[in-house]
């Protein structure tokens, strides 16, 4: 493959994860705002709520550093499937479960974009980038792990609040 088609598949795939990150955003801040009975969750999700920020800092820096910007057509069509993601979770009776697995799918999903970012900034030559990205591929790593280890408390508590004729859905 030529340097070239390379440093193409590489900018793509760092402007598909700033656009990602930006979904991201759009379907946490929206959960955040509604959450009221599990402030586990609320800290857990605003603390990754800075940490998106903090990506999506380092992607531009990265795109900076190649000469290259994000594109704000991916970032605006991604944000507004993330947000009726988001809205479409309000609706159920269980929308706190909804949302945990959502999140922790989407997490999973971001960690195999910056593996894969990760293994075409080596094969490319990009090792520059691969700061950002590791620290990118933590957080999502660490998001991940938390949302699995908390899954059952998560699901316990929601059942508690119901059986107790609780609002048991944010």
């Amino acid at each position: 493959m030529s340097e070239n088609e390379t440093r193409e598949i590489f900018v793509t795939g760092l402007k598909n994860a700033h656009a990602m990150e930006n979904q991201a955003l759009s379907i946490m801040k929206p959960q955040l705002s509604r959450i009221e009975n599990y402030p586990e969750i609320g800290a857990k999700l605003d603390q990754h709520i800075r940490e998106t920020e903090g990506q999506i800092v380092r992607l531009e820096e990265v795109l900076d550093g190649l000469n290259e910007d994000h594109s704000s057509l991916k970032d605006m069509a991604l944000s507004l499937t993330g947000s009726m993601a988001a809205m479409s979770h309000t609706m159920a009776g269980d929308e706190i479960l909804k949302n945990s697995f959502a999140n922790f799918a989407f997490e999973n999903f971001e960690m195999a974009a910056y593996k894969s970012l990760l293994t075409v900034a080596e094969v490319g030559g990009y090792g520059a980038a691969s700061t950002a990205l590791q620290a990118n591929l933590a957080e999502e790593t660490a998001m991940a792990r938390w949302l699995d280890e908390n899954i059952v408390s998560v699901t316990t508590k929601f059942l508690s609040l119901r059986e107790a004729g609780e609002k048991a859905k944010v």
